[in-house]
Formats: C-alpha cells, sequence, structure tokens
C-alpha cells in the first residue's frame, strides 16, 4: 500500500507519499481500507517531532479515518468484512489501509456519506469525553468553547445546544464567529480584540490554548465551573490564582484521547454511537467540512491548517 510518511520532522515539505508494508490485523483487529482521513492538529505536532505516536500504533500520522473493512481478525466482535466504518486510530490514518482495534470503529451515521464520516470520530470522541463525560454540562448551563470555528470547535457548539446548553465561543475573525452563530452559539469574542475574560461567564469552559488562556479562564469560570484543557497552542507554563478557584469551588482538568487504552477508548466510543449519533442521524448535528484534499498532497493540507483560515475539518479523500 502507500501511505504519508514523515521523512524527517520539519514543516509540510518532510510528508512523503511512499509505499510501504501492507497491515496485517491483530487479535482484536480489522483492517481499514480508507476512504477519507481528518486532518487534526496533533498531526501537524507529530511532523515537527513534537507528539510521538504511542507504543505499538502506526508510525504514519491521521486520528480518524472512514473506510470499508477489509480484513477481520480473531476475537472481532460485531463487525465483517465489507461493512462501511469510520474510526478513532492512535494514529495511520493518512494511508491506503490502516488496522484498528474492534472497539475504536463506528458505523457511519444514518445521512452521512462515507467519506463525510472521516470528519467525526476524533471531535465526536473529544467533546463527548471531555465536555459530557468528564465536565457533566448540564442543560441550562454555559459552555465556553476556545476556537469556536475549529473542527472541535464546530462539533462541540452543535452538540451542547443539541442538549440544551448555552454557547459561548472565541474566534479570531467577524467571519468565524458569524458562522459559529449560525452553528447555535450564543454569544462571541473575537479574541484579537477583545478580552473573553471581560465578557463571557461559563459553567464549563472547553480549551485548546493552556497556558495563555489560564487566567483568563479562571476568571471567566461560574461558581462551581469546570475547565478542561485539551490542547497547549498557547504554552505549556502558567500562573494559577488557587484562591480564586477555591473561592469559586471550581475545578481544573487537563486530558489527552490518542494515548488512553483500547477499552477507555472504546467506552467513549460507545457513548458517541449512543448519544451523539442520533443525533446526527436526525439532523441535529452535522459535520462541518471546510476542504476536501487529495490523500497523496497531504503537505497542502497541513498548510491549510496551520494557515488557520479554516472553518471546521479538512479531510484527505482518495
Amino acid at each position: 500500500m502507500h501511505a504519508i510518511a514523515i521523512a524527517q520532522p520539519g514543516g509540510p515539505e518532510v510528508l512523503a507519499w511512499r509505499e510501504v508494508p501492507d497491515p496485517e490485523p491483530a487479535p482484536g483487529e480489522v483492517v481499514v481500507d480508507v476512504v477519507a482521513a481528518g486532518v487534526n492538529r496533533a498531526d501537524l505536532l507529530q511532523r515537527q517531532g513534537f507528539y510521538e505516536p504511542p507504543p505499538g500504533a502506526s508510525p504514519y500520522p491521521g486520528l480518524e479515518c472512514s473506510g470499508v473493512i477489509s480484513e477481520v481478525g480473531e476475537g472481532v466482535e460485531g463487525y465483517k468484512v465489507g461493512d462501511e466504518v469510520c474510526a478513532l486510530l492512535s494514529g495511520g490514518a493518512y494511508a491506503e489501509r490502516v488496522a484498528v482495534p474492534w472497539q475504536q470503529l463506528m458505523p457511519v451515521p444514518e445521512g452521512v456519506s462515507l467519506q463525510d464520516a472521516a470528519a467525526l470520530p476524533e471531535v465526536a470522541c473529544t467533546v463527548w469525553s471531555n465536555v459530557f463525560m468528564l465536565a457533566r454540562l448540564r442543560r441550562g448551563e454555559t459552555l465556553l468553547v476556545h476556537g469556536g470555528a475549529s473542527g472541535i470547535g464546530t462539533m462541540a457548539i452543535q452538540l451542547a445546544k443539541a442538549f440544551g446548553s448555552r454557547v459561548a465561543v472565541t474566534a479570531g475573525s467577524e467571519e468565524k464567529l458569524a458562522r459559529c452563530r449560525e452553528l447555535g452559539a450564543d454569544e462571541g469574542v473575537n479574541y484579537r480584540t477583545d478580552d473573553f475574560s471581560q465578557k463571557i461567564r461559563a459553567d464549563v469552559i472547553l480549551d485548546i490554548i493552556g497556558a495563555k488562556y489560564l487566567a483568563g479562564n479562571i476568571k471567566a469560570l461560574n461558581t462551581g465551573g469546570r475547565l478542561v484543557v485539551i490542547g497547549l497552542q498557547g504554552g505549556t507554563r502558567g500562573e494559577l490564582d488557587v484562591g480564586a478557584l477555591l473561592r469559586k469551588r471550581a475545578s481544573v482538568h487537563g486530558t489527552t484521547l490518542r494515548a488512553r487504552p483500547v477499552d477507555e477508548k472504546g467506552v467513549i466510543v460507545r457513548g458517541v454511537v449512543d448519544n451523539v449519533w442520533p443525533l446526527v442521524s436526525a439532523g441535529a448535528i452535522r459535520p462541518v467540512i471546510h476542504s476536501r484534499i487529495p490523500l497523496a498532497d497531504a503537505a497542502r493540507a497541513h498548510e491549510v491548517l496551520e494557515s488557520g483560515e479554516h472553518i471546521g475539518k479538512i479531510l484527505l479523500v482518495r
């Protein structure tokens, strides 16, 4: 098969379309013939040499895909050759074929094309596991999403609104804020011109920035608020006002998804299929896709993502 290999750490130009060995399904795994793969910021970090795959994972980038099962290993439950699926991965989506533990497979939601389904696994699992399983966002509460126009942001807006919550977002342009409002956001702040902590109060904050926003996030939390940090685009070290945290009876959580054990990912995946897929099938949630780029031209997809001009997901397609 062919896959996108990282020749050496560096810019998009180090991504190379190469012939590599075909994957073999280990016990409990299937092989998926990839139709499309989602592009995520973690892929950029891996390309730059800052985010190595977990032990045993594919060396090729890509944390989500959609496709058709072509091989089934021993011990797989509920799936067979020919099934159309999408999958949460630890790596390997930038390829013609990828081996996946069966627990990380999901059926394609009704009403979504096989190609478009590649835009769903990473964002749906991230938002469900962090906003609902961990932070326990409740009906009537306010969710603040930093990077509301991102893939994660566009999913978080729709899912929180579907469950009866109020949504505020930050984004870097009026165009992006307008798109967030079209998806259901109630309030938006342009972070280039305004300080969100002066304007928004939230019960749950989903943060992709990290250290740069730590003080502002604590200020923006309501009493009993929950801050969930899932990204470090604004650095790794910040100053925490513990007194403010105590007075608000608030909490700070830091989480990642990629390196979790298969069983933990399986619990999240089942939660998504049970709680999110019905909303997708009903049309209450839809994948937001910015562009589709040929898989062999992954370098261009990385350039688009790094530009920050996208709204929603970028897909690599075959």
